[in-house]
């Protein structure tokens, strides 16, 4: 790992200075949603209210001033009594408002946990490559019912998540996001196992090869184990190209911008896994990703080769720029011999994806209804939504090929998230579910607890399902 980077303890440490003990002094933030809450505030401090010509908005915020100058008490606007359905991270707009220090919720809230963990979401910073960047700690009080082991588990998933995807791809390839997997394995006692290099041939991931052989990074698959056989399998799988140029079908200058964020999956992976294992989750987790550059060189491949896949089944080339689903491929045939009862993939996969449904709301494929009804429930509670696509047979024709079983791109410009996910369930025959997110993984613009950059979409969503008993 680069001697720049944070590792997993030392995340844990920060978020845990950060969530203070009940019973600390800390000034009071009160929630405000109507301009009848609004009434009820003393008239001192309304009178401060009515000079600022504040309102209650959704995320305002107010400092209210004490006699010596101070801050007496923060004010929070929350646009409504529904504000903990409609936007349950509203909390992680505090913290880009308020000045250093401790602070605490006063009154009741409708969902404690998240209103702690969008506060640390909203802390979030990454000052990595900063030669100044010393910020003041902004902590909040644990607030009364909610589940402090619970809460850090989720922010330091997330913290995890967003540091992979915001580092460059010259301090994160391959090796790196190997060392990172390596990290989370050694924090929590899971086992771990990497194919690398033209091991992958003899190993049988011959797609993961022919992706990555281009680079002078060497491609590898990383396959970590834990918790007890008896429980329930869960297979994660997380695409890890670290940084895609496109190979011979080069993307231009402003679509290559961002391709530091193509490993978005392994990292909304990686942080699941860090959730799972923090909280000891009742599961077998299995988490693998298939780690790659997608580079241009003379061993390059091309449109219109031919490859063999770790299934047996062969693959012709369309595009050299949706390299994403090949190394899946192979990934997913190793996951499903197993015979999971869940296989999930998290990938970056599909600028389709983002024309239907915009950064922000990822595609969720599954072949469960009841596990799809009961993940976007899950995802609605905690603020990270997700949509439900179609697995829609009839599109799958539009993967056909004349020489080869399947071609990895449709035939044209129609349903490409659609046709995508397709081509990854051709790869999945024993699993008992399968589901498919298409996520985006980045937050172009600053949201409540998110801020602008990195972001594993649909982790903590999949993170409160399996809380539950719905796993059962």
């Amino acid at each position: 790992m680069s001697p720049h980077a944070m590792p997993l303890e030392t995340t844990r440490h920060h978020l845990e200075d950060l969530l203070l003990a009940p019973g600390t002094g800390a000034t009071p933030i009160q929630l405000v949603g109507s301009d009848e809450d609004l009434a009820a505030v003393p008239g001192r401090e309304r009178r401060w209210v009515e000079a600022r010509g504040w309102k209650p908005t959704a995320g305002a915020v107010l400092l209210v001033p004490d006699e010596a100058g101070g801050i007496a008490k923060v004010l929070f606007g929350t646009g409504g009594a529904d504000w903990g359905q409609q936007t349950p991270m509203l909390t992680g707009a505090l913290p880009g408002a308020i000045p250093a220090g401790d602070y605490e919720f006063s009154g009741a809230l409708p969902d404690p946990d998240l209103a702690a963990l969008g506060f640390l979401n909203g802390c979030y910073r990454f000052n990595r490559y900063k030669s100044s960047a010393n910020e003041e700690a902004k902590c909040i009080v644990l607030p009364e019912g909610a589940d402090r082991d619970r809460i850090l588990a989720m922010a330091e998933g997330v913290y995890l998540g967003r540091n992979l995807i915001n580092t460059p791809a010259n301090d994160l390839g391959p090796a790196e996001l190997e060392a990172v997997a390596r990290d989370v394995a050694n924090t929590f006692g899971a086992t771990i196992k990497v194919t690398e290099g033209t091991s992958l041939l003899s190993d049988n991931f011959p797609l993961i090869h022919a992706v990555g052989r281009a680079s002078d990074r060497a491609p590898r698959l990383i396959d970590m184990h834990w918790g007890a056989e008896s429980a329930p399998k869960v297979t994660i799988v997380g695409k890890g190209i670290c940084f895609d140029t496109g190979g011979l079908n080069l993307k231009p200058g402003n679509a290559m911008s961002l391709m530091k964020k193509d490993m978005g999956g392994a990292a909304a992976a990686l942080a699941f896994a860090v959730m799972a294992m923090r909280t000891k989750l009742p599961i077998r987790l299995r988490v693998i990703v298939p780690a790659a550059d997608n580079s241009v060189a003379g061993n390059a491949f091309r449109p219109g080769d031919v490859l063999p896949s770790r299934n047996g089944m062969t693959v012709e080339i369309g595009n050299t720029d949706a390299e994403g689903r090949l190394v899946l491929a192979d990934a997913l045939s190793l996951a499903d011999e197993e015979q999971p009862d869940y296989l999930v993939t998290f990938a970056t996969l599909t600028g389709a994806a983002r024309v239907a449904l915009g950064p922000d709301l990822p595609p969720f494929y599954a072949t469960d209804d009841d596990f799809a009804d009961a993940m976007l429930k899950a995802a609605h509670a905690v603020g990270d939504p997700v949509w439900r696509m179609p697995f829609w047979a009839p599109y799958d024709k539009l993967l056909k090929s004349s020489i080869a079983d399947v071609n990895h791109i449709s035939d044209g410009p129609f349903a490409g998230s659609v046709t995508a996910a397709l081509f990854l369930k051709r790869f999945v025959k024993k699993a008992a579910r399968y589901a498919h997110l298409d996520i985006y993984g980045w937050v172009p613009r600053e949201q409540p607890g998110k801020p602008r950059g990195g972001e594993p979409n649909g982790a903590r969503a999949l993170f409160e399902y399996f809380s539950g008993d719905r796993n059962a």
